[in-house]
């Protein structure tokens, strides 16, 4: 490898998460790209699941699905997290649909539409029991003024707040809740075309798999949406698409009884060899990771050792260690250190993992 450190992004990987998430549903996919897709390269991962037969991208802020349009992507897109003051105007220029979660926005839209002569398309977003976006309190009054907008409603949709916990009876209610405002909404004289409120978890569980989009995040990269409620990704037949690797900056002998790192947190047991990493907290790493984690080497797991620093980590790579600077060690890998690994070293979960891996390192699609 060329690089100190890169991200190994595994596109046959994608596509057959992409076709064992679909399996035997109707629905068509959206493929949520958001994060410079979960931090796997916003672009190559668009094309790819679109090759391998997503219909739908969809996006959470508006300059990400501007990039996509750039970039060359023609397939239907949404954005759903627009703020007001956002550019409506190249988004309704640009054919990428809008998600609507209050009144204040619609009018945005609207008014956006009404200056360019073109009617945006537009998801309502309700409020069903996450308690953080889409219409709530003022769903009657948003239902009044909605008639009277410049816009074309064509998707009703919601998100599921507990839909990785099988055994709780919330996510029903959520979607009682949504079909009683999508009754509302028909009452009022529109009729979606598109209906979508299922998740990776809810896909996974068959949950929401009639209706007719599926939006895949987490688990078209491989991963499981919940450790402790699903398990983990391999159980759930996921193929991890990310991979990281590194050169090892420096490899040394060093005696027992030496403290490693800022503030000597760590103090070897024994004579050893210890690996420094030339990656850090700069790089996305979770500085608060313990030696539940850290890399491969040749197949041998070597933990981390110390304290995290912002460019650089040691690992503890045993005293029979053959390993010499230079050599790549494999930082998170199906067969070593998983991201699931990573997430349960450092208290959190494995979303953050990926997302979290900073520009700096190059992205290889291989």
């Amino acid at each position: 490898m060329k690089h100190r450190a890169e991200v190994r992004i595994n596109l046959e990987a994608l596509a057959y998460n992409i076709a064992h998430v679909k399996g035997d549903s109707k629905a068509d996919l959206l493929a949520v790209v958001k994060a410079n897709a979960y931090g796997h390269g916003l672009l190559p991962v668009a094309e790819a699941a679109l090759a391998a037969g997503v219909t739908w991208l969809g996006t959470a802020l508006l300059e990400e699905a501007l990039e996509l349009r750039k970039g060359g992507i023609t397939a239907p897109l949404i954005a759903w997290l627009t703020p007001i003051g956002e550019d409506f105007e190249s988004a309704i220029n640009l054919n990428i649909d809008l998600s609507v979660p209050s009144i204040a926005i619609l009018h945005e839209i609207s008014a956006a539409s009404q200056k360019l002569g073109k009617r945006a398309r537009v998801h309502i977003e309700v409020d069903t029991g996450m308690t953080r976006g889409g219409l709530l309190e003022e769903w009657q009054q948003f239902l009044g003024i909605l008639p009277t907008a410049h816009v074309d409603v064509v998707g009703f949709w919601t998100h599921f707040a507990r839909a990785d916990e099988q055994l709780s009876d919330y996510t029903q209610i959520q979607i009682n809740g949504f079909e009683q405002m999508l009754v509302d909404l028909q009452g009022a004289g529109f009729t979606p075309q598109y209906i979508h409120y299922a998740n990776s978890a809810a896909t996974l569980l068959r949950v929401g798999t009639d209706q007719n989009i599926l939006r895949v995040g987490i688990a078209m990269y491989g991963l499981s949406p919940d450790l402790g409620f699903m398990g983990t990704s391999a159980g759930l037949g996921l193929k991890p698409v990310m991979s990281i690797a590194a050169k090892l900056h420096l490899v040394k002998q060093v005696p027992a009884g030496s403290p490693v790192g800022y503030g000597g947190t760590a103090i070897t047991e024994k004579n050893t060899i210890l690996g420094v990493v030339p990656m850090g907290y700069a790089d996305g790493i979770p500085r608060n990771a313990t030696s539940l984690t850290g890399v491969t080497h040749n197949g041998n797991r070597a933990p981390i050792i110390g304290r995290l620093s912002m460019d650089q980590f040691v690992v503890d790579l045993g005293p029979d260690s053959t390993a010499q600077a230079g050599d790549e060690v494999l930082v998170i890998s199906e067969s070593g250190y998983t991201a699931d690994d990573w997430a349960i070293a450092s208290s959190t979960i494995n979303y953050e993992i990926v997302t979290r891996i900073a520009a700096r390192v190059p992205r290889i699609s291989v």
